[in-house]
């Protein structure tokens, strides 16, 4: 039965309850009498598995363990910023930063939002009072982590997600192809979720309240689906190019946000 299951539902078969944190899933909590068996099954955070175990399912453990890659090695998001606008292969430092977010996947969220604000440029203009102008617009980021994070494919083993950060632009590149009712010409148009669990969770984490996000929502994901159309007007409106997706080979979805000017 379980093979039916969303893969975001299935059990995980060597993990066990203790391993989810009473801390992370009891946010998800809206009762203060409500048991933790029933609030993780009504979550579909854990499930009976093929004998009648119960057991965490990979949304549970992706939002309620402390390091999910105990289970999914690769269910975290690689970070890089490199100096120049390309890779290059020499002994010669080229890049300026590196690190590995891991964790339940919105601190990985908030984690890499803060890992772009603390590599990217603010160049400061004094004309009729100093403004600010950032690289990237980190509403626009924010919300492709986001969707990055949410729809990822978390079945394809040896993938992760990888955040690239050059002077002239920002790549991030995701795990699984586009669903088939969908194309990269109508992505802002067609709401359609690989991981409805995950999606669920993380519209009840809140936005984190820092410097960096002015978006007016109040949780990491709505039901409106308006993130790829905040992203393709903020990115144009900062940069004066629009944002650029693209399918590599059906297996991985890559956005390309260029920097401002």
């Amino acid at each position: 039965m379980d093979q039916w299951l969303p893969f975001d539902r299935r059990a995980v078969a060597d993990a066990r309850l203790g391993d989810l944190s009473f801390e992370l899933y009891n946010r998800f909590s809206n009762s203060l009498t409500e048991d933790s068996i029933s609030l993780l099954s009504t979550l579909h955070m854990i499930v009976d598995d093929e004998n009648g175990e119960m057991k965490p399912t990979v949304a549970g453990l992706l939002m309620a363990a402390q390091d999910p890659r105990s289970w999914l090695p690769n269910a975290f998001i690689q970070a890089v910023a490199y100096r120049g606008t390309e890779i290059r292969n020499s002994e010669s430092p080229y890049q300026l930063d590196a690190a590995d977010l891991v964790g339940p996947l919105d601190r990985q969220i908030e984690d890499a939002c803060h890992f772009v604000v603390k590599n990217m440029r603010v160049a400061a203009f004094k004309h009729m009072g100093r403004v600010d102008r950032p690289q990237f617009d980190m509403v626009a980021v924010f919300e492709a982590l986001v969707n990055a994070v949410a729809h990822r494919d978390y079945s394809i083993s040896g993938s992760k997600i990888r955040l690239r950060m050059f002077e002239d632009r920002l790549e991030l590149y995701s795990p699984g192809s586009i669903p088939d009712a969908t194309t990269i010409e109508n992505l802002a148009h067609i709401q359609s979720a690989r991981n409805d669990t995950i999606t669920s969770l993380l519209a009840k984490c809140p936005v984190p309240d820092r410097p960096w996000m002015t978006t007016s929502r109040r949780t990491m994901m709505d039901g409106r689906g308006e993130g790829v159309s905040v992203i393709l007007r903020n990115c144009e409106s900062l940069s004066g190019k629009p944002p650029e997706y693209c399918l590599i080979d059906d297996a991985e979805l890559m956005l390309t946000i260029y920097a401002a000017n």
